[in-house]
């Protein structure tokens, strides 16, 4: 049995917009995370915390649509306002094989979990072998500090800066995702000029990092022509300061794993 994470950098995944479904980018780390899982039918636990009850049901839906249509894993969520009923939460925490967050704003989630100690729940599930689970501002949580647009967020307003946010430490770096869209990049080398010994792993749309225990792969797919990106599948860089310069890494995305500790070496 292993410790296991895949944060993946952003997606479009069957939800529906404006009536009409969107394409599915992330079909194969779908597969991956379920295949983690060692079981033909494994247990889903979805975590989607909103202020909008029926959207979250409404989302809820677009992931069962994935995880019981295509992988037959038997589904279940977990809504924001159940985070203060500890057994529930511990039941269904213990049921699962999967647990796969989701919520709007990164500093809102951590603020909630330390709040009702779901936090510690979540690293002992961890710590039995769970896969955990997250795209966009939730991949950001396993790590121990992210770049968030939670003010963002938080204001409805696309002109807040975005933040360094504290996480739950999981994972030993610092991680973005949507490195390929725009102020992204920009925020991180700005931190850097006063974080020396930092390492950040920037995650394009399309790409995850799969983690199981001391070893790591990247996961990276085709990204939809339906949605114009800016690249033809994910990516992933590795950004730090040395002897005062910005070193920006790009990365491979071969099938092997390597060792976690590759990741702290410096060019």
């Amino acid at each position: 049995m292993s410790r296991k994470i895949v944060a993946i950098g952003g997606w479009e995944n069957w939800r529906l917009k404006e009536w009409k479904r969107n394409p599915y980018e992330t079909e194969w780390i779908d597969a991956e995370i379920v295949r983690l899982t060692w079981k033909e039918n494994p247990n889903f636990l979805f975590l989607w915390h909103w202020v909008n009850l029926e959207y979250q049901e409404w989302y809820f839906k677009t992931m069962e649509r994935i995880y019981w249509e295509k992988f037959w894993c038997d589904c279940k969520d977990l809504k924001s306002n159940e985070l203060s009923d500890i057994e529930k939460v511990k039941q269904l925490v213990e049921w699962a094989d999967i647990i796969y967050e989701w919520w709007w704003s990164t500093q809102d989630v951590m603020e909630a979990w330390k709040e009702n100690w779901f936090d510690v729940i979540l690293r002992d599930a961890w710590n039995k072998w769970k896969v955990m689970c997250g795209l966009s501002a939730w991949a950001n949580c396993w790590f121990k500090e992210c770049s968030s647009d939670s003010l963002q967020i938080k204001y409805w307003d696309d002109k807040q800066p975005l933040i360094k946010v504290d996480c739950l430490w999981f994972a030993d770096w610092l991680f973005v995702p949507h490195c390929d869209e725009d102020g992204r990049q920009e925020h991180v080398k700005e931190l850097l000029k006063n974080e020396s010994n930092e390492i950040w792993l920037l995650f394009s749309n399309c790409a995850a990092l799969e983690i199981v225990d001391d070893e790591y792969r990247v996961l990276t797919t085709e990204t939809s022509k339906e949605l114009n990106r800016s690249m033809e599948k994910g990516y992933w860089k590795k950004t730090y300061r040395k002897n005062g310069e910005y070193i920006e890494e790009t990365l491979d995305d071969s099938s092997e794993f390597k060792k976690l500790s590759e990741l702290y070496s410096r060019l």
